[in-house]
């Protein structure tokens, strides 16, 4: 009878182990998706702007089609603002698959692949259409994201998100000149810090989310944005004098987990993909009427002092960052930057 007890308690002391096992190994973050045994495949989205932005909205657009598109198959949960992680860990979060997708600014992608560093060359997009032609190329935007799978990892499409504007608590910038004495802050990148420094200033890198304090507290003195951020963020507020100067991009670049794109059905990854260029789409018209909005708000408050370069201004910014397209068009690659200048001069 003794010998019977000792059984049974080694039997449920063996039961309980394995049960507490099982529970355990379903908590790795080596999990392909997240799902619910009877609902849908539930994939997380997060990104580090306001939800009302264009890149915000193009996002949650993207979610409501997936999920209306593919009959309630998969959900994606969308976490604008940081919620979920930020600028300096989504990336690690997106490689653990702790999260199925994210959309950094593409500054952040160039440890991934160099190429993405075009969009950091200040004046040589000179409108909207000339950037959706490089996105949508086959040899440019298209053979950027496709590379991304090297890296374990699928790059889904582009997010437009206007030109980018300088603003700063010190002084006006019109001329090259202007740019000295001034400290920036710019995205993480040495294409960027170069050029910074071939106009006679300095740049440093810090996380999105900490720009405003940073102004706020005379860390940095400036930094440069898209209307819809310098709006969203309340970067006027500490920033009196802006310049509208269309130097430069901030669009972003949609990238998801292979392991979670891999464990999909054939279909639905054909949707994710489809669905995200209507999505770009999309953005790319909010952004062309909502960025002229911002902009107005912007410059309706009573504490910004605001200049807009001329042609010639801008050409003498542009020849004063000459040396830095030349040295970085092999870092590039020459095959990347031929496909954006062709894109640029596009009629």
């Amino acid at each position: 009878m003794k010998s019977l007890t000792l059984n049974k308690t080694w039997l449920l002391a063996l039961t309980l182990i394995i049960s507490l096992s099982l529970i355990l190994s379903g908590c790795g973050g080596d999990k392909a998706v997240t799902t619910k045994s009877d609902g849908p495949i539930i994939a997380k989205f997060t990104h580090v702007v306001a939800a009302e932005t264009p890149k915000g909205k193009a996002i949650q657009y993207f979610a409501t089609e997936l999920e209306k598109r593919s009959n309630g198959r998969i959900k994606v949960e969308v976490y604008p603002s940081s919620q979920l992680y930020g600028d300096a860990d989504e990336m690690e979060a997106l490689v653990a698959n702790n999260c199925q997708f994210i959309a950094p600014s593409s500054t952040k992608v160039v440890s991934l692949d160099p190429g993405f560093q075009i969009f950091d060359l200040m004046f040589l997009f000179p409108t909207e259409e000339s950037v959706i032609k490089f996105f949508n190329d086959p040899e440019g935007g298209q053979k950027m994201l496709s590379r991304l799978e090297k890296k374990g990892l699928v790059g889904i499409g582009f997010i437009p998100s206007g030109f980018k504007q300088w603003f700063n608590s010190k002084k006006p910038i019109v001329t090259p000149a202007d740019m000295s004495g001034v400290k920036w802050r710019a995205a993480a990148g040495g294409i960027l810090t170069e050029q910074y420094t071939n106009m006679g200033s300095t740049s440093v890198s810090i996380p999105f989310g900490e720009v405003y304090s940073a102004l706020q507290l005379k860390t940095v003195d400036g930094s440069e944005n898209s209307w819809a951020n310098i709006y969203s963020q309340k970067f006027f507020e500490v920033c009196q004098y802006i310049t509208v100067s269309d130097h430069g991009r901030f669009d972003y670049s949609v990238i998801s987990n292979k392991k979670f794109m891999d464990s999909l059905p054939e279909d639905l990854r054909a949707l994710v993909k489809s669905t995200w260029r209507d999505s770009q789409d999309y953005a790319a018209r909010i952004v062309k009427e909502e960025e002229e909005n911002f902009k107005k708000q912007v410059l309706s408050s009573d504490k910004v002092k605001v200049v807009t370069l001329t042609p010639e201004q801008r050409e003498a910014f542009k020849k004063s960052i000459e040396p830095t397209w030349n040295n970085w068009k092999s870092k590039i690659g020459e095959d990347i930057f031929e496909r954006a200048l062709a894109a640029s001069e596009a009629k």
